[in-house]
């Protein structure tokens, strides 16, 4: 495997991680502002007893992999800055005040329903916002004036693979976040809540599926290119469309206590479900960085660079792991702080 090929890959694996645990984190605090003012409380204490702890560990991946871009392709930097610059600025804005409200949360009782609907709306913005990235590196939205690059916003904005990648995003954070968070309340034994993300579990699926189905159908006539990549990339998109409907299958599964749903088995599989499809688009969208004017190879760094910084990278992972052990232990795991004993 080719170095630059190599750095893509555990970019991609990168962005991947930080994608499932955003849509756990955002998608939690969006659940968390819907049940906070309703009758089903155990709902809402679910999902802000999983976020308390967790949104830090979202924003060190964010880190890494905004550190892992620039290191790897140091050349891509001023092109990817001039054309995302504006959503990505907006995102990093939204992200601070929410973090901000996120750190001083339980020493404001006052403030509570503000830092609820905070938490709920932004946990809608950001992902939108950075999801509205992936059109723009399909070409046909970048132009360049006295060499310089240009990102069309009237052309953008006016498109509708814009508001279909935005609908894609949402529709698979709240999927994936109300899969997650029927398993951790099966996990703290409150069957209400998990009833509750069980059925929202139940329509969000399909849903998700239907809108990345017709998000390909919305791409500019200008990605016909990764169209091409992606029909020949069938079998791989065709294992996460089986993995789907495995784990969707689980969710009516009827087991001896009298609930439905095997949550565990239904959160593994959906989770392969989009490891399988985001692999398998990324591979699609190789070699093009953002198309036509930027590929993995112009942006690459020095191999021999790149190889030296995989050796700090190994140790740093190293140093990371076992403190994500310790924390999945402590905070998803442990019945203590599950059931708030």
């Amino acid at each position: 495997m080719e170095a630059s090929t190599l750095a893509i890959t555990i970019l991609w694996s990168l962005l991947f991680v930080y994608s499932i645990l955003g849509s756990l984190d955002f998608g939690a605090g969006f659940w968390g502002m819907i049940y906070g003012k309703k009758e089903e409380k155990s709902a809402a204490q679910i999902a802000n007893r999983f976020l308390s702890p967790t949104w830090e560990v979202t924003n060190v991946f964010l880190v890494i992999f905004v550190v892992s871009v620039v290191t790897f392709f140091p050349f891509a930097t001023t092109l990817l800055g001039s054309v995302l610059l504006v959503p990505v600025a907006l995102g990093i804005l939204l992200l601070t005040i929410r973090t901000t409200f996120m750190v001083f949360q339980h020493h404001a009782g006052k403030y509570q329903d503000l830092l609820r609907l905070t938490s709920g709306f932004t946990g809608l913005i950001i992902p939108a916002l950075l999801v509205s990235i992936l059109p723009i590196t399909l070409g046909g939205f970048v132009i360049f004036e006295n060499d310089y690059p240009r990102l069309q916003y009237g052309e953008l904005l006016t498109h509708p693979t814009l508001y279909m990648h935005i609908l894609f995003g949402l529709s698979t954070e709240l999927f994936i976040s109300a899969m997650f968070l029927m398993d951790y309340a099966k996990e703290a034994e409150d069957w209400d809540a998990y009833d509750t993300f069980r059925k929202h579990s139940l329509w969000l699926g399909p849903i998700s599926i239907a809108i990345a189905m017709l998000t390909i159908g919305t791409f500019p006539s200008e990605a016909s290119w990764i169209v091409e990549n992606i029909q020949q990339n069938w079998i791989a998109f065709g294992l996460s469309l089986l993995f789907f409907l495995i784990g969707y299958a689980l969710l009516f599964v009827k087991k001896k206590d009298g609930h439905r749903g095997l949550a565990r088995f239904a959160v593994i599989m959906i989770g392969l479900q989009y490891a399988v499809a985001i692999y398998a688009y990324g591979s699609a969208h190789l070699p093009y960085l953002i198309y036509p004017d930027l590929t993995i190879a112009d942006g690459f760094t020095n191999p021999e660079t790149f190889y030296q910084m995989l050796i700090v990278y190994a140790v740093g992972f190293g140093i990371l792991i076992p403190a994500f052990i310790l924390f999945w232990r402590l905070f998803l795991k442990d019945r203590r702080y599950l059931k708030q004993e």
